[in-house]
């Protein structure tokens, strides 16, 4: 059975809501990669130096960063003396396979929760203006929408009008805000929502952090702070500390992710606004340069366009359209 095939059959079983909000949310990146790579194999239907070379250039172009690139390119080419690959056209689901397994690593994806009983905490953190209070409503929305209880609490105090959208989503979803006034101390107005959850048998907390201080030692002492607040009360919490960056930023992302994931503990990435770029090749470089799980995606504006990372989902979106082709031609 072909690579291809064997993709398509293993995402059957999902929902085909969620296989769709993949497949538009990556319509950039679809055309920037994989289009180009098609037309590559098309055109130069050998596999020489240029070959590897222009193959080189798309992917980067597509962000999937130097370091990435280079080990795809170096597997490709022991894979096309291995297997004594001559056509260019034969590469392509190789090329996939291979982006899937960078994309799994060895560990599970999904949202780690609390034992039954407990309250699960989620810690968010990431610098100003990449989505980090729209990724909470709507990850609030998701799991309200599952029949969890959810509360937030608004822990960035220090930028203007944090606090107020936060309580816009809070309204939005019709989930509870606990915050305190603005410049406040971030850890207090974590305790109060610790507190809350307790008393009010919640589910899931969510934890808005701030983006930035006067500098980066500041920044860390705070999420230590928030840390040692959250550890006290709730001592396995908190279960997900999930660092929010925005796609289209490309690797100017990879190295947030760098700094933040070096520092404040970081247990899974967001990234937000894939529908908007075509270097959703991001994904791939950081998945595999740090060693850190994607762990939700953020593929367009509406509620519903946050979704747990699926790697295979991810893939099959890139090559719907190789799929696609494969079964005409064997319906043909």
């Amino acid at each position: 059975m072909s690579f291809f095939k064997k993709l398509k059959e293993s995402i059957a079983a999902k929902t085909e809501a969620v296989t769709n909000v993949f497949k538009e949310g990556l319509a950039k990146t679809r055309t920037a990669l994989v289009e180009k790579v098609e037309e590559l194999i098309t055109r130069r239907k050998k596999i020489d130096e240029e070959f590897y070379e222009e193959l080189e250039e798309i992917l980067i172009g597509a962000d999937v960063g130097v370091t990435t690139v280079m080990q795809l390119i170096d597997e490709l080419r022991d894979e096309v003396k291995k297997r004594k690959i001559e056509d260019a056209a034969e590469l392509q689901p190789v090329l996939s396979e291979k982006l899937v397994a960078m994309l799994k690593g060895e560990d599970n994806p999904k949202l780690a929760y609390a034992p039954e009983g407990e309250i699960t905490v989620y810690l968010f953190v990431g610098v100003n203006g990449v989505g980090k209070t729209t990724t909470i409503g709507k990850l609030a929305h998701k799991l309200k929408s599952e029949g969890k209880n959810v509360l937030l609490a608004a822990g960035d105090t220090f930028r203007a009008g944090a606090i107020e959208q936060l309580e816009v989503w809070g309204e939005r979803v019709g989930v509870d805000v606990i915050k305190q006034s603005s410049g406040s101390d971030p850890a207090a107005v974590i305790y109060d929502a610790v507190q809350a959850a307790k008393q009010r048998k919640v589910d899931v907390l969510i934890c808005d952090t701030a983006g930035r201080l006067q500098n980066k030692t500041n920044l860390m002492e705070e999420l230590n702070k928030i840390f040692r607040v959250i550890q006290r009360e709730l001592p396995s919490a908190p279960h997900e500390v999930l660092l929010v960056l925005d796609a289209t930023t490309g690797q100017n992302a990879l190295s947030q992710a760098k700094l933040f994931g070096e520092k404040s503990g970081v247990t899974g990435l967001v990234l937000t606004k894939l529908d908007g770029t075509a270097k959703g090749g991001i994904v791939i470089a950081i998945r595999n340069e740090l060693n850190l799980p994607v762990k939700l995606v953020g593929l367009g504006e509406k509620m519903g366009d946050l979704q747990e990372f699926d790697s295979e989902q991810f893939v099959h979106a890139l090559f719907a359209g190789l799929i696609q082709k494969e079964e005409q031609a064997e319906n043909n």
